[in-house]
């Protein structure tokens, strides 16, 4: 009986051995998921507020460029910055698309709102525009929000 005790001994710690490296692997990865999981809701809270910060800036120096036109000012130097604000915005908008592909509608709808901003025909028209873009810019928001 004594082999048989100590057999039983020896099945039951390999037993152990293999069930507590099990648990460990699974341990392992479950961390690494949750890891990355945390590095990939960064990286896409990182590209909605790159992009948000880039379509205000666009907005606001639209504002200004369109502003001026409209007063029948010099708006060259306005012109010039609402050209780097617009290339500003392409970087963030990629990254956003490529992590958050769900977000690519509402991102480019409120670019597009940004953009319309051009040619307004009327200070109203130009405000309107404005609160449009303003809106859509929201609406990323909250939906990167439910996201998130």
């Amino acid at each position: 009986m004594s082999i048989w005790t100590s057999l039983i001994a020896v099945i039951g710690t390999l037993g152990g051995a293999v069930t507590a490296s099990l648990l460990q692997q699974r341990a392992a990865r479950a961390d690494r998921c949750e890891q990355r999981a945390r590095e990939l809701r960064q990286q896409r809270l990182e590209a909605v507020t790159g992009l948000s910060a880039a379509l205000a800036d666009h907005r606001r120096a639209m504002w200004l460029r369109e502003q001026a036109r409209l007063e029948g000012a010099d708006w060259t130097a306005a012109r010039a910055a609402s050209h780097e604000t617009r290339a500003a915005i392409t970087a963030p908008m990629t990254t956003l698309m490529l992590l958050a592909p769900s977000l690519t509608g509402a991102a480019r709808t409120a670019a597009e709102a940004t953009y319309a901003l051009r040619d307004a025909d009327t200070p109203a028209a130009l405000e309107a525009g404005r609160t449009a873009a303003i809106d859509a810019a929201d609406d990323l928001l909250k939906k990167a929000s439910n996201l998130l």
